[in-house]
């Protein structure tokens, strides 16, 4: 378990002080998340809503393991917001208005500000979830004006690649489109999530405040 404190510490003292860490544990068990947390990481993220309901119940039972944030880092289904908004400190994943329309839905039944970040397809891949960027400016604008949601920024998954410097281009268009939506009225743009355990350093070299990492922190899964 000394092999996750150190990869924190690793990635930590690379980064810059303002940049979060979030320990993406999917897959990975609740004693290897409470090491984690122990060893100072403070944002949990999670991508499946029954999955982070349990660790979450788990770990708060635990009183030697400090409170952290959770946030949902995956796609987020209709019928699984619900319990999203209940658990989570932040949606990294709206990419529509129909699924923010059913988390301020959701948030407003209960008296929750749901904090959330947009999104962005940025490699306009059919294989994954967001927003294409052209049609940011847009689902802003509508998103600002929902009462039980507050968009905190923009969050992207970029393209694979083996080298990740060539992901570059595509983490500096999102502190494009990341810096051009600040002006829009009712959203915050405070936290642009991008980066992972292979891309983190190229993200935060292009703008990143928030990097997702998983592998880098645990080890493969199920290692």
């Amino acid at each position: 378990m000394g092999e996750i404190k150190e990869s924190i510490e690793r990635i930590k003292k690379a980064l810059p002080v303002h940049v979060a860490v979030v320990a993406a544990a999917k897959s990975q068990p609740p004693e290897k998340i409470a090491e984690a947390i122990k060893a100072g990481i403070g944002i949990i993220g999670e991508n499946y809503v029954q999955e982070a309901a349990g660790k979450k119940q788990e770990l708060g039972t635990s009183p030697d393991v400090p409170q952290v944030q959770w946030h949902m880092i995956g796609h987020l289904q209709s019928n699984k917001v619900k319990k999203a908004v209940e658990i989570f400190d932040m949606i990294q994943t709206v990419d529509s208005f129909k699924l923010a329309e059913e988390i301020n839905k959701r948030g407003g039944i209960i008296g929750k500000v749901m904090p959330c970040l947009v999104e962005v397809n940025i490699g306009r891949e059919k294989t994954k979830g967001g927003c294409m960027p052209e049609e940011l400016p847009q689902l802003l604008e509508e998103l600002g004006k929902l009462e039980s949601i507050k968009i905190k920024g923009l969050m992207c998954l970029e393209p694979f690649f083996e080298n990740p410097e060539n992901a570059g281009p595509y983490f500096a268009e999102m502190k494009g489109l990341f810096e051009k939506s600040k002006p829009i009225g009712g959203v915050e743009m405070e936290i642009l999530s991008m980066g992972t355990s292979n891309s983190w350093k190229v993200a935060v070299e292009e703008g990143s405040n928030m990097v997702r990492v998983g592998t880098a922190i645990f080890g493969p899964r199920g290692y």
